[in-house]
C-alpha cells in the first residue's frame, strides 16, 4: 500500500497524544511500521522558531502580533514542514502521522479569530496546492472539558489562554468543516478513555482496509 498522511486534530485537551499512540499501535498491528511523526507548527528548525514566536510571545517590543500576521506565520511554518519533511517522507514510502495540519488554521483562525474562511481557503490553496491529508481524525471535546485537561497539564500557551467563546467558535468551525469532508472522521473524545481508544482503533482499521481494497 502506498504511504499515507494521517493527521490528528482537536481542541486543547482533546487527547491527541493518546490518539497518536493508538494510531501507531493499530498501524503496527496491520504491518505498517515505517512511520514518521510531525507536529504543527514546528517540525523543522525554521518552523520551530516560528512556533515559539506565534505561541509563546504575545508581542515583540511594543508590536502586538496581529491576527493576519499569526495566520501567515502558521503557513510559513506549515509549508516549510510539508516541503522539506512530509513530502520527502511520503515519497520514500513512510507513513506520516501529524499532530495538527491545515484544519487547525481553518478552525482556529477562521472560527476562533473570525478571519474570512474564503481568504483562508485561498491562502491554503496558494501555499499548499492540492496537498491534503489522506485521513484526519478530529477528536471532538467541549471547550470546558478540553481546557480543563489542558490547565491540569500546566502553563498554557498564547492561544490556549483565549476566551471560552473563542474555543466555542473554533469547535463549531471544526464540526462544520468535518461535516463537509469525507476524509475527516469525528471521534467523540468526551467518552471514557477506553471507548475513545476503541473508536480510534476501529476507524483506522476500517480505513486502512478500505485503502487496500
Amino acid at each position: 500500500m502506498h504511504s499515507k498522511y494521517i493527521v490528528i486534530e482537536g481542541l486543547e485537551g482533546a487527547g491527541k497524544t493518546t490518539a497518536r499512540d493508538v494510531v501507531v499501535e493499530t498501524l503496527e498491528q496491520m504491518g505498517i511500521r515505517d512511520l514518521l511523526f510531525t507536529r504543527e507548527p514546528g517540525g523543522t528548525i525554521l518552523a520551530e522558531k516560528l512556533r515559539s514566536l506565534v505561541l509563546d510571545i504575545r508581542s515583540v517590543g511594543d508590536e502586538v502580533i496581529t491576527d493576519k500576521a499569526e495566520v501567515l506565520m502558521f503557513y510559513a511554518a506549515r509549508v516549510q514542514l510539508v516541503e522539506t519533511v512530509i513530502k520527502p517522507a511520503l515519497a520514500a514510502g513512510k507513513w506520516v502521522i501529524g499532530d495538527r495540519h491545515d484544519l487547525s488554521t481553518q478552525a482556529y483562525q477562521g472560527g476562533g479569530r473570525g478571519i474570512d474562511p474564503q481568504m483562508l481557503a485561498t491562502l491554503r490553496d496558494a501555499v499548499l496546492g492540492d496537498f491534503r491529508p489522506d485521513l484526519t481524525l478530529y477528536l471532538d471535546v467541549t471547550p470546558e472539558v478540553g481546557l480543563g485537561r489542558a490547565r491540569a497539564r500546566g502553563d498554557l500557551d498564547r492561544i490556549e489562554q483565549e476566551s471560552l467563546n473563542f474555543f466555542n467558535r473554533t469547535r463549531a468551525r471544526y464540526l462544520e468543516l468535518a461535516a463537509q469532508d469525507a476524509s475527516i472522521h469525528t471521534i467523540d473524545a468526551t467518552q471514557p478513555l477506553d471507548d475513545v481508544m476503541r473508536a480510534i482503533r476501529d476507524t483506522v482499521t476500517r480505513w486502512v482496509q478500505e485503502q487496500g481494497a
